[in-house]
């Protein structure tokens, strides 16, 4: 299944541990930005529809009601409407009921809200610029337009504590969401978090990650990827065609996609994508064709992030089977008799695997 995947890199501010494309106070760029991504979309011919549709971040939900319309009915009328899966992302300080009513009439079946976290000190620390009030309030009223949502969290976040945490996990649970993403905290070069010098302990993040484990599998949520749990048939279908290696179209500035083979990347400031766009180019940073021991080893990266894990062919193992050994005798890894798959441990520390199959050849 293709998948159509679509940036917009608006925000009305930026968070401390972001180092996404995405650029708070350029509201005049939207409308230019909108129309350069129908002309990109144009470079691109696809020979059978998207079957999933993501549009992510920046924040999604920033743009005005007449835009988000301008933008849905870009994507039905381009690519044919009626997704197995259309995500929107979308910010609790952005989000209204008339911004819901235009996304379910668009097509949208499911939503990404960016929670973080429930506790308005942490939220504070990582500049959010929402707090667990408005976060419910939006929450309540986008029940009322999906069933199909997902809450994303942050844990070992700076001021956090397993308390807060897990007070927090439970009351996002109560809220009884189809999906969860927990996500670790990662302190990225030049962000805010790096230049205060925050760090943790990773015995403290494991603890955290091995905790929220234990309670979302209890209440029948699945984790089918290191940082995603769901209930039964809720499992995002556009993020499990990236982990399985499928194709997907990327639009807009800092967006990638993968087809026929090539993978690419599109530059990341606003006002350079506009140009390049509007001057009849592709707004390309690169594009690469994948093959040998490079095409193999990102299949394996991929698939070891699909918690099920892979039975691993032969030119798997022709390229790394000693690598698959050294991780074997670590613990990162393990074999369950049919499939090579991420351990317990290797979960809590996947870049160390990854590592392996990403490096330069």
């Amino acid at each position: 299944m293709r998948g159509l995947y679509i940036h917009i890199p608006f925000c009305v501010s930026k968070c401390f541990y972001c180092d996404f494309a995405s650029y708070p106070g350029k509201t005049a760029l939207i409308a230019p930005y909108l129309k350069a991504l129908t002309k990109e979309a144009g470079f691109y011919k696809l020979k059978t529809k998207p079957g999933t549709v993501y549009v992510g971040g920046g924040t999604p939900s920033f743009l005005n009601e007449e835009q988000i319309k301008i933008l849905l009915d870009f994507i039905n009328a381009n690519y044919g409407g009626g997704f197995k899966e259309f995500t929107f992302e979308c910010n609790p300080e952005s989000l209204n009921e008339d911004k819901l009513k235009i996304l379910k009439e668009g097509g949208v079946n499911r939503l990404s809200l960016g929670l973080q976290s429930f506790n308005d000190k942490e939220l504070k620390l990582i500049g959010r610029a929402h707090d667990a009030a408005s976060f419910l309030k939006v929450y309540r009223l986008a029940v009322k337009y999906f069933d199909n949502i997902n809450i994303d969290l942050i844990a070992a976040l700076p001021g956090q504590t397993k308390d807060s945490f897990l007070t927090g996990l439970k009351e996002v649970l109560a809220l009884k969401p189809k999906h969860i993403s927990l996500y670790g905290l990662q302190v990225e070069e030049g962000t805010p978090l790096f230049r205060q010098g925050y760090s943790y302990n990773d015995a403290f993040y494991v603890d955290l990650l091995e905790s929220a484990y234990q309670i979302l599998t209890s209440h029948g949520f699945g984790q089918y990827e290191i940082s995603n749990y769901a209930k039964p048939g809720r499992e995002s279908m556009h993020n499990i065609n990236y982990w399985l290696g499928g194709e997907y179209l990327g639009l807009g500035a800092a967006a990638g996609g993968y087809l026929g083979g090539e993978r690419y990347g599109n530059i990341t400031g606003i006002e350079e994508y506009i140009s390049a766009v509007n001057k009849g180019e592709k707004p390309l940073a690169f594009k690469e064709t994948l093959c040998g021991k490079a095409k193999i080893g990102e299949r394996i990266m991929t698939a070891f992030r699909y918690l099920k894990g892979f039975k691993p062919d032969l030119q798997m193992l022709e390229y790394f089977g000693e690598d698959f050994k050294t991780l074997l005798k670590s613990g990162l890894i393990e074999n369950d008799g049919e499939n090579l798959k991420l351990s317990a441990k290797g979960k809590y520390f996947a870049n160390q695997v990854f590592s392996r199959f990403v490096e330069p050849f």
